[in-house]
């Protein structure tokens, strides 16, 4: 029972292992190009058996990543989304099934927004769930950046020509991926027919070939170079009617999938080359050339065998040279010449020649004919060719017969002498050339010198043997051995003598003997004979270059400015030669140092006679600015110096030193030369300064801004700086214009410097300078005073930089005068005029009033004064009674008030009697009143205010800026008659015991009679009451008073008062 339970529960455990379903998709992430094929695979396994498996695709987007996206499905035709369901309809889109359990989703077209997760999901087919039902596969679609371009040509092509074509192969993907590049040939007759592949590099960097041209790539005929980055070259030798067709490039970009499998992404070809090939001609022909055929013994003999065909460096001929029916000479297709047995030691003495001169020309040459070289010439050529079967064949031709006849020699020799010039200058080389025309054997060569003026025994100078051995005479072998004789056979009828470093001692008369030589015998007995002689002479003179050796100095200008270059030439004659070379100093003497006791030139630079540059302890424009060279002959030498300035300016020449190179090497100095003297004159630059003379007047008022402009209209370069200068002129006390005053100074800098004018007015806090640009200035003055009234205007100095960075002032101009008046503001002081008659009683009050209608500004203050003017003449005319008396001596002081409100501190000082009945009293601003208290007769008189207007300068001072007298008011003062009221009242004594002292007195009865009476109640208070009223009732007693003494006090008793 155990047993059964046991294999009930291993046949369970089975089941359940074959029911667990595995879904698997190609793995990912897969990167592929916008518009490639796509395919992905998808597996199922643990499934039931004998079921067909169904495969559902989805698509989840990036955006998006929980939204499934239908695409297509092997059971539901209907299954894709709208956004798919047109691409599943046309099969740009469907599902390829393999087998049962496996399926490929094919997108023949991928776009860049089916980039995201690709789901496989296969339905359930076993009626219970385990396991799993979909897999994912992450896509990535990039843009197809691969580009193959070859241009579209025809090319027309002879067999065994070269055939070159480039391919440009990019791509600019950011991914890791690799190209592989091929070329490929379709035939033009049949269009549908399989391309042939020619070569190709493959994506892991191997060169291979197609079948039928693996042969031909191994022989090097068939290459694919990679020239640059993008670069792809084909290069096909030796083409074959074969290779005819259209020729074009394919390009493929892979990328290896997380499988480490490589899928091409896309693939591309380039437009196509038509490649026409024309068959060569195998046929052959060949000519024998030579200049003539009749020759005289030693002359040499060329003879050339020409190939005619096509193809020739291709093909492979062998040439055969033959005289008189015995070999000559072998040349085989190797270029490899096998002499015959008569003319090997012919050859190896340098007589004979065989060589293949290009592919179709081989050459036969015999330097010196014999009388036994005569005969016929033939050339054999033999071509071997190879058979399609491997076998070679060989074809020979010959060319026709050619006659050659050589003379006996007899010489015929002709000696011509040159010279490079018939009178040398000393140093120079003396070139002399002898040439031997119609020479048929070897020469020799002596080279002779004769003394012209002192005729003497002929010196040998070198001679040439007739092998070409140079041997030097005994006086001139020294010399020889420094170089300074050289000897050459140029050619072989031509030789040279040239004497470097010429001396005044070469002069003289120089021959050159030719003697022309014919070698007799054979080997090993051989002769030379002398078969002819002949010479030549010429006359070469040697001038020695002291006799014209000078120096001279100019310059095209002598006067610069500020900044600006000059040149100066030093010119040294004659021409310069290596073996008697010059070396030259610049020389420089500043100016005005001639008065001085260093007054010297100093070196600023030399060239040696070797050529290269030695300063000197003078160095002009701090030696950078300062340039030096020479001409290729050596006979200019230039100085010249940029942006000169002050320390450029003086005196210059230059020295030359002639010196003679001897032959060993050592140096003698020959003559020595000093140029005229230059003068340099270094000038400031021409001013364009200009400033704007506008003259202007305004009119100020205390206490505002005042503005003043300096425009600078042009100045002399965009790099000067500008100081400028402000002036006052100020009228003198007497009406003069005084001495110009400096107010202050900005100098190039910004700085400020105030003038002592300014410290005297103490301006430094009022005035302001200001640069509003470049060329602008602006003077302010704020708070302007009447004594800044004058005339003002601006120096502006111009300052520049020297090539040395020293500053300098240029030029100086003023501008225009700008004349300033500063006036207090306009006097409006006006007083009330009216004229009036006031009379009062004595002991009464005068009122006095002083009304200001209009004052000439809102800050005024005035300063009020009354007086009394008390001229008893009362039959003056009236136009003197409406004005004040204006004298001193006519007025009295009544009342004062200052500007400062303070009483008594204004026009005048009253006297101290009168302050006690004075009362002064300000209403408004403009109205102001006096009263005068106790009118006695003597206060009669006629009474007018005198104001005084006072402004506050900008000085914060106080000053008086006009002055007015009101209208006359005429007071009378009437007198009282004695009487009791006015002896009273003018007694004060009296007027107390009268009028004050009573009431005290009767008031304090009063009170006692009212205690009295109070009492009086209270002891009878009850008869008081019998009839409920009291007997008396006193009420309080009214007092009424005036007080002034004209209404005495009053006592009354009203109605009622005592019942």
């Amino acid at each position: 029972m155990a047993t059964g339970a046991l294999l009930l529960a291993c046949a369970l455990f089975a089941g359940v292992a074959v029911a667990q379903r595995i879904v698997t998709v190609q793995g990912g992430p897969l990167i592929r190009t916008e518009g490639s094929h796509l395919t992905i695979w998808c597996n199922v396994t643990g499934y039931k058996e004998g079921l067909e498996q169904d495969f559902e695709w989805s698509m989840y987007l990036p955006s998006a990543p929980e939204r499934e996206i239908r695409i297509v499905s092997t059971a539901q035709p209907n299954y894709a989304y709208a956004v798919y369901s047109q691409r599943v309809n046309s099969k740009e889109i469907y599902v390829e099934r393999l087998s049962r359990d496996s399926a490929v989703l094919h997108i023949t077209k991928v776009l860049a927004n089916d980039q995201g997760l690709i789901e496989c999901y296969t339905p359930n087919t076993d009626g219970v769930y385990l396991g799993s039902y979909s897999a994912r596969t992450n896509l990535t679609v990039i843009a197809d950046s691969l580009t193959v371009v070859a241009p579209a040509q025809t090319l027309s092509k002879v067999e065994g020509d070269t055939l070159q074509l480039t391919c440009e192969v990019s791509r600019t993907t950011t991914q890791h991926t690799h190209l592989s590049v091929g070329w490929y040939l379709r035939s033009p007759e049949d269009a549908a027919a399989t391309p042939q592949e020619l070569v190709t590099l493959s994506r892991d960097f191997v060169l291979r070939s197609g079948g039928p041209y693996r042969q031909r790539m191994a022989a090097g005929d068939l290459r694919l170079d990679k020239t640059s980055a993008t670069s792809y070259r084909l290069t096909i030798h030796k083409l074959q009617p074969v290779d005819q067709g259209l020729l074009y490039c394919q390009a493929a970009e892979w990328i290896q999938d997380s499988d480490d499998s490589w899928f091409a992404m896309t693939r591309k070809q380039s437009d196509k080359t038509q490649l026409r090939i024309q068959p060569t001609d195998r046929d052959f022909s060949i000519q024998v050339s030579t200049e003539r055929r009749s020759f005289t013994a030693g002359e040499p003999l060329e003879l050339r065998c020409t190939i005619e065909a096509q193809s020739v460096p291709e093909r492979f001929f062998s040439v055969s040279w033959v005289f008189s029916s015995s070999p000559v000479a072998v040349v085989g297709p190797g270029a490899v010449p096998v002499l015959g047995p008569d003319y090997t030691d012919r050859e190896a003495a340098g007589q004979m020649t065989v060589r293949k001169e290009s592919a179709n020309v081989h050459l036969l040459k015999l330097q010196h004919l014999r009388p036994e070289d005569a005969g016929k010439y033939i050339c054999r050529v033999t071509e071997r060719e190879k058979t399609p079967t491997g076998d070679f064949i060989d074809r020979s031709k010959r060319s026709r017969n050619v006659q050659i006849t050589v003379q006996p020699l007899k010489s015929n020799i002709t000696v011509s002498l040159f010279s490079n010039s018939s009178e040398v200058l000393e140093g120079d080389v003396i070139q002399l050339s002898c040439l031997v025309h119609t020479t048929t054997g070897p020469l020799s060569v002596v080279w002779q010198w004769t003394d012209k003026q002192a005729p003497g025994p002929t010196q040998e100078v070198a001679s040439v043997d007739r092998d070409g051995t140079v041997w030097q005479g005994p006086a001139y072998r020294e010399r020889s051995s420094y170089g300074e004789i050289r000897v050459e056979k140029v050619g072989a009828d031509t030789f040279s003598l040239s004497l470097y470093n010429a001396l005044p001692g070469d002069e003289g008369q120089y021959s050159c003997t030719a003697t022309e030589w014919l070698q007799t015998g054979t080997e090993p007995e051989l002769n030379w004979e002398k078969i002819g002689e002949k010479s030549a002479t010429k006359t070469v003179t040697v001038k020695t270059v002291e006799s014209s050796f000078s120096v001279s100095a100019s310059s095209r200008t002598p006067s610069v400015t500020y900044g600006d270059s000059f040149d100066l030439l030093c010119l040294v004659k004659p021409r310069h030669n290596p073996r008697v070379p010059t070396s030259v100093t610049w020389r420089f003497m500043p100016a005005g140092a001639e008065y001085d006791s260093e007054g010297v030139f100093k070196d600023l630079v030399t060239f040696t006679r070797e050529g290269t540059l030695q300063w000197g302890e003078q160095l002009l424009g701090l030696g950078t600015r300062t340039t030096v060279d020479r001409s290729h002959s050596n006979t200019n030498f230039r100085l010249s110096v940029t942006r000169a300035g002050r320390r450029e300016a003086g005196k210059y020449q230059c020295t030359a030193v002639l010196w003679r190179r001897n032959y060993n090497n050592s140096w003698s100095r020959v003559a020595n030369r000093t140029s005229n003297l230059l003068g340099i004159s270094v000038l400031q630059p021409e001013s364009k300064l200009r400033v704007h003379k506008t003259n202007q007047s305004h009119t100020y008022l205390e206490d505002s801004r005042v503005r003043i402009n300096c425009s600078i209209a042009s100045q002399s370069s965009q790099d000067s700086q500008h100081a400028v200068l402000w002036y006052v002129v100020r009228r003198a006390d007497d009406g003069s214009e005084a001495a110009e005053e400096l107010l202050l100074k900005i100098d190039r800098s910004g700085a400020f410097e105030y003038g002592a004018y300014a410290d005297e007015e103490r301006l430094r806090r009022r005035v302001q300078a200001e640069r509003l640009s470049p060329r602008l200035y602006v003077l302010t003055l704020n708070r302007a005073e009447s004594s800044d009234s004058g005339t003002y205007y601006c120096m502006v100095e111009e300052w520049l930089s020297d090539p040395d960075g020293a500053w300098y002032q240029l030029s100086r101009e003023s501008s225009g005068f700008t004349r300033v008046l500063v006036r207090q503001p306009e006097v409006r002081l006006q007083v009330e005029e009216t004229k009036s008659n006031v009379t009062v009683a004595e002991s009464g009050a005068i009122e006095l009033g002083c009304s200001i209608p209009s004052q000439s500004s809102k800050d005024s203050r005035f300063s009020v004064s009354w007086y009394v003017d008390r001229d008893e003449d009362e039959d003056e005319d009236e136009d003197e009674e409406d004005q004040p008396a204006e004298e001193e001596g006519e007025r009295e002081c009544v009342f004062s008030i200052g500007h400062d409100a303070v009483f008594g501190n204004g026009n005048c000082s009253p006297r101290e009697e009168q302050n006690t009945r004075v009362q002064f009293e300000r209403k408004t601003s403009d109205q102001y009143s006096l009263t005068i208290q106790g009118a006695r007769p003597t206060d009669a008189g006629r009474y007018y205010c005198h104001v005084e207007e006072w402004l506050l300068n900008p000085r914060n001072a106080w000053y008086r800026l006009a002055t007015n007298n009101s209208g006359f008011t005429i007071v009378n003062v009437l007198q009282q008659v004695s009487t009791i009221q006015s002896v009273v009242c003018s007694n004060d004594s009296l007027f107390y015991f009268v009028f004050f002292y009573p009431f005290p007195i009767f008031g304090i009865l009063l009170i006692a009679l009212l205690l009295v009476r109070y009492k009086s109640r209270s002891n009878s208070k009850s008869q008081e009451g019998k009839n409920g009223a009291p007997l008396l009732w006193i009420k309080e007693p009214h007092l009424s008073y005036s007080p002034t003494c004209l209404d005495p006090p009053a006592l009354s008793l009203h109605p009622g008062s005592v019942d």
